[in-house]
């Protein structure tokens, strides 16, 4: 297992890093920040990957960047985060989460000039932050009439997608009973669990599976989703689907106290993390969103070709049916440890997928419908 080395120079309370070099030429035009949503750059996840291909990108293409960690979880910190960056002059910024919704909302109409890459923002997310006084709703009027800021990209990934290839994989891994563990029932939250259940049931073909489903209402762990997922553990269930920024941290330490149990991570590649605190192997595969390739295709769209695409919602998935690590939905190959179900076999799934032979429902209104062979219990929320 490969050990990733971080060697961060926090430089202020707020967190904040440039990379800069002395005599480094920088492009003149322009300049990345990333803002830090809950966590930090070394989360395993949503920030980590994008502050890493930020990194990459704006190094190998002379680009000065720089990261912000908000000193605490708010809407207000995040907004002084961005409009500190946009003061010392960076034009580009870089927002990892759905929690930006409200912090682009207050600042992309107040900096025309800046232009926001907002990663898993929705445009319903940032209709909730543009009309407080009311919850969504599809039928109003004002809804229909919103325009998200011509100088705003939103990127929203077909999770279900992801979450049916990692469901799929694990029964054919020779797992017949399975948990989902969703943070909160946000629609990425869901979309990946109702993949994950239809993977199951189309991987099982007729086989007797269980799936026993739940939220925990929060996006951590903490000493009663870990009560509640061991109970799982103890009685029968061998793989959990972790689903929801730390609350892997319940599954994983979980998995650890009982003999031969797994867990599937999200969003990233999570066996470096997982496996790093709770025991080599306990990481059967994760769910990926294809984060890193969204950050540098827009860099690139924006900074290399002068071709900027904004007020729109991307919804991005399978772009590729042969080369798997080309899409925005994916498995991580370069870890696979799985050996019934194999690389090949994979390969071969997506490329159905890609062609249209299997259809992923993306509904987040309507359960799955599964086969008679296929238990599924939904338990209310732990919290």
């Amino acid at each position: 297992m490969k050990k990733r080395i971080f060697a961060l120079a926090m430089v202020s309370t707020m967190g904040i890093m440039a990379l800069v070099g002395c005599g480094t030429k920088y492009n003149e035009d322009y300049s990345v920040a990333m803002v830090t949503d809950y966590g930090d750059i070394t989360d395993e996840s949503f920030n980590q990957a994008t502050y890493e291909a930020g990194k990459e990108w704006c190094k190998e293409n002379n680009v000065k960047f720089t990261y912000y960690r908000p000193s605490d979880d708010s809407d207000s910190e995040r907004i002084k985060s961005i409009e500190l960056a946009i003061d010392k002059g960076y034009n580009i910024m870089l927002l990892p989460g759905y929690a930006f919704a409200p912090a682009i909302e207050a600042t992309a109409s107040k900096y025309p000039n800046v232009k926001f890459i907002a990663i898993d923002v929705s445009k319903s997310d940032l209709l909730n932050a543009h009309f407080t006084d009311y919850d969504y709703d599809p039928d109003n009027p004002a809804w229909a009439s919103y325009e998200i800021p011509s100088n705003v990209y939103c990127a929203v990934y077909q999770e279900e997608i992801a979450g049916y290839l990692a469901g799929y994989a694990a029964v054919k891994e020779g797992y017949t009973k399975f948990g989902f563990l969703g943070g909160m029932a946000v629609p990425a939250v869901v979309r990946f669990g109702y993949g994950y259940v239809q993977g199951i049931d189309d991987g099982a073909e007729g086989k007797e599976v269980e799936i026993k489903y739940v939220y925990g209402n929060q996006f951590f762990g903490d000493s009663d989703i870990l009560a509640y997922v061991s109970q799982w553990y103890s009685t029968g269930t061998e793989v959990i689907f972790a689903c929801g920024g730390g609350i892997y941290t319940s599954a994983g330490l979980a998995a650890k106290n009982h003999e031969g149990k797994k867990v599937i991570g999200v969003d990233t590649d999570q066996s470096f993390i997982i496996d790093k605190n709770y025991g080599e192997g306990i990481t059967l595969t994760s769910a990926m969103k294809g984060l890193g390739n969204t950050v540098k295709l827009k860099l690139k769209e924006i900074i290399t070709d002068d071709d900027w695409h904004g007020g729109i919602v991307d919804v991005l998935g399978l772009v590729s049916g042969t080369d798997p690590s080309l899409n925005y939905v994916q498995l991580p190959m370069d870890t696979w440890t799985m050996t019934k179900f194999k690389i090949n076999d994979y390969k071969a799934l997506v490329d159905k997928l890609y062609k249209g032979e299997i259809t992923v429902h993306d509904s987040i209104v309507d359960k799955p419908t599964v086969s008679e062979t296929t238990s599924v219990t939904y338990y209310p929320n732990i919290k």
